[in-house]
């Protein structure tokens, strides 16, 4: 199938390239540039659709379109989200294969706790029973990222109390499209996409390729690639009846696979080494790699019976394999995770040097576990709207979907040990004797959004309405074919009702303010009996235009009765994804938002917009724990949650021209605690404060060609990122991409 999109592109590409002159229409490069590849109709992909939208939302929302994507041309979800407040980060691998993610103070882990949306279909491996973002689509063939928070969010399930992230891949145009991009970098860092797309009467498609690959910018002791390679490939088909058509109906069916082999680890740096040279490999981390495939299916179809009642009906199978072989621990008579031999190094010295491989170890000495696990997610689901009215103008949602996804798990530990400087498998494992069960859950929800107009006044109430069973069965380490003979099951059910209300009052058409209060859930795991995160989160707002100065100010408080933790060995425990009750916790902040045009409509040729970004968190536990798990530990009332920064701002100036474009970004993320406390964040425990500038630059030679330049970390500035999942870890220096476009 892969083949076969590739092909299918570079000869739809070669075989149009005559047309070019025909289909331009005569339009001046910089409309060209800066076009996007628009469906005929949109049919449920997309939340919000467009700025206007967002902004017209009772709740906060933002909508990053492809214009403002094409900026930077990021491959890095991290980069491009730090443009929105209220979005919480913390990096891994500096180039944004699977990110930590939070809104508005939600546990960042392997963003488990937001729903991650592709075309409006849940995205991540098993969004219920194990949803932690192994697998993230890629950023870059994705034409708009939709962001929903707060209130009126009751349309998005499961997790509602941080918000959503929906990334709109690309649509089929309305006329022949073809692109085609190349670009090139330091460390050995290439990009290449091929997108073909047309529409007809009664048909239309889209295919796209796209590759990015890179060497990497750490250095393992005694060589190797630290880089990875990921290739992705994708197709739409579109069968419609006439627009006209007294009852219009489409069938859209996309197909999607990618392929990943990443030299990526868990291992990473002691302070003192950190603080030596950052980049830095230990030699035992050298045969650390993921090999992960994706694939995904979907059927859309959409009826619209008339101008004001339309259905929207989705099948979707979405499959995720991978292998993540990752040194895990060493054991020089006593087992030690790689966490706490980098946490403490000096207790643990016998095990630090042994990870450095300067000298000759015993057998068995490093377990190397094959993380192998495949995940399966599916289901359908099917969106009703309905308008009506003309002085009062009201619209009905109702939703419903059938979901079932499951992770199983079939895990073991290779032995390994140094001889000459090379890692070398002394021991092969016993496939399954390391984790052997299947984690499944099956969810039907539901949900009524009602929304109503009165002139100036907009207000939006809904419910969800989710049923969830979860469930796990454990075949037991000694049972490889799975015959049953140590089988133990375990199953937990919640039932819940999840309200929330939104309004929006409109001033003057230069100044709205909006606000509401909803009900926050995430599931609970599969022990019986164990609770679900629960909070009550309340949001006020306002929009305003003055003098030219747009922006938004949004102040909100998430009150937890009960926080949910996990156990990821992406935070330095076992592994085990089994979930804990963390209590009482309140999360409250302050987000803001700014846009200004410079030169404020002095000049119909240059633009100069200015953008800034604010986000304030503050987050404190309500109530007192004990955790096995690294990022919270022995946890007192007032403590903040790890790993979510309390200020971080935004700043991005751009210069723009129908002939070149120059932008530059600024961000600042301020210091952060990677274990729960409070006060003075002890050295040991703390990721300080960083500045990163990134620049970029266009220049539309022609209606066709576009030459481009990327800079990450213009002035190469050396931080850290996390010290999770083992040791510290740095965030990507300098680098540069040049790319040429060639657009029909």
């Amino acid at each position: 199938m892969k083949w076969f999109l590739t092909v299918f592109s570079i000869m739809l590409l070669t075989a149009n390239l005559g047309l070019s002159q025909e289909s331009n229409d005569g339009k001046d490069s910089t409309v060209l540039k800066t076009e996007v590849l628009n469906e005929v109709i949109v049919n449920g992909s997309a939340i919000l659709g467009s700025k206007f939208e967002a902004m017209n939302r009772t709740g906060s929302a933002n909508y990053i379109s492809a214009k403002e994507l094409q900026k930077f041309s990021y491959n890095d979800i991290n980069r491009i989200l730090r443009n929105v407040p209220g979005v919480n980060i913390y990096e891994e691998d500096g180039f944004g294969l699977r990110p930590n993610i939070s809104l508005r103070g939600t546990s960042p882990e392997r963003s488990a706790k937001i729903n991650l949306m592709e075309d409006g279909v849940l995205i991540a491996p098993a969004p219920y029973s194990a949803p932690a973002a192994y697998y993230f689509p890629t950023i870059a063939r994705m034409q708009a990222v939709e962001v929903l928070k707060g209130s009126s969010q009751v349309q998005y399930g499961p997790n509602t109390t941080g918000g959503a992230i929906n990334m709109i891949s690309t649509r089929i145009p309305d006329r022949f499209t073809g692109r085609a991009t190349l670009s090139a970098g330091n460390f050995n860092s290439k990009n290449t996409q091929i997108v073909i797309g047309d529409s007809f009467k009664n048909f239309g498609f889209v295919s796209e390729y796209y590759n990015y690959n890179s060497d990497g910018f750490k250095n393992i002791d005694g060589g190797g690639n630290t880089g990875f390679d990921k290739s992705d490939y994708l197709a739409k088909f579109r069968m419609n009846t006439d627009e006209g058509a007294k009852v219009y109906q489409s069938l859209l069916f996309k197909i999607q696979f990618s392929e990943e082999r990443a030299n990526e680890t868990y291992l990473g740096l002691t302070d003192a080494d950190f603080n030596e040279n950052p980049y830095r490999r230990y030699r035992a981390s050298s045969e650390d790699v993921m090999d992960a495939e994706h694939q995904q299916y979907q059927l859309t179809h959409f009826l619209k019976l008339s101008q004001t009642l339309s259905i929207t009906t989705t099948g979707y199978v979405n499959k995720f394999k991978r292998n993540w072989y990752k040194l895990d621990d060493v054991n020089l008579g006593e087992r030690v995770g790689i966490n706490n031999v980098l946490t403490d190094p000096e207790t643990y010295a016998m095990e630090y040097n042994a990870l450095l491989g300067n000298t000759d170890t015993p057998e068995d000495v490093f377990g190397i576990k094959a993380n192998n696990r495949r995940y399966t997610s599916q289901g359908i689901q099917s969106i009703a709207r309905l308008r009506w009215g003309a002085d009062w103008l009201q619209s009905l949602e109702l939703g419903i979907r059938y979901h079932e996804d499951e992770e199983d798990r079939f895990q073991w530990v290779d032995r390994y040990g140094f001889q000459n400087n090379e890692l070398i498998r002394t021991t092969v494992g016993i496939k399954g004797a390391d984790a052997n069960r299947i984690g499944n859950a099956k969810a039907i929800a539901a949900h009524t959004l009602y929304k109503l107009n009165l002139g100036r006044f907009t207000l939006t109430p809904g419910i969800r309405y989710e049923n969830i069973t979860l469930g796990r069965i454990n075949y037991g380490t000694n049972d490889a074919t799975r015959s049953g003979t140590d089988l133990s099951e375990r199953e937990n059910q919640v039932d819940v009702w999840i309200p929330g209300i939104g309004a929006n009052y409109t001033f003057t058409e230069n100044l709205s303010v909006f606000g509401g209060v909803h009900k926050g859930f995430s599931p609970p795991g599969n022990t019986e009996g164990q609770d679900a995160e629960s909070s009550i989160n309340y949001e006020l707002g306002t929009r305003f235009n003055y003098h030219g100065i747009q922006g938004e100010v949004v102040g909100y408080y998430n009150d937890y009765q009960n926080l949910l933790g996990s156990d990821l060995a992406a935070t330095g425990g076992t592994g085990s994804l089994d979930q804990f009750n963390a209590g009482e916790v309140r999360v409250s902040g302050v987000e803001v938002s700014l846009n200004y045009n410079l030169l404020n409509n002095s000049s119909e040729k240059v633009r100069l917009p200015l953008t800034f970004n604010y986000t304030l968190t503050d987050t404190e536990f309500l109530s007192s724990f004990d955790s096995a798990n690294a990022i919270f530990g022995e946890v007192s009332v007032g403590d903040e949650i790890p790993y979510i920064a309390k200020n971080q701002f935004n700043l991005n100036l751009g210069l723009g021209h129908e002939k070149f474009g120059i932008d530059m970004g600024a961000r600042y993320i301020d210091a952060f605690r990677t274990q729960a406390g409070t006060g003075t964040i002890p050295t040991n425990l703390r990721v300080d404060s960083n500045f990163v500038v990134d620049m970029s630059g266009r220049y539309f030679y022609n209606s066709h060609f576009t030459f481009s330049a990327n800079i990450i970390n213009l002035f190469d500035t050396t931080y850290a990122v996390s010290r999770v999942p083992a040791g510290l870890r740095p965030g990507h220096p300098f680098g540069v991409n040049f790319s040429i476009t060639y657009g029909l």
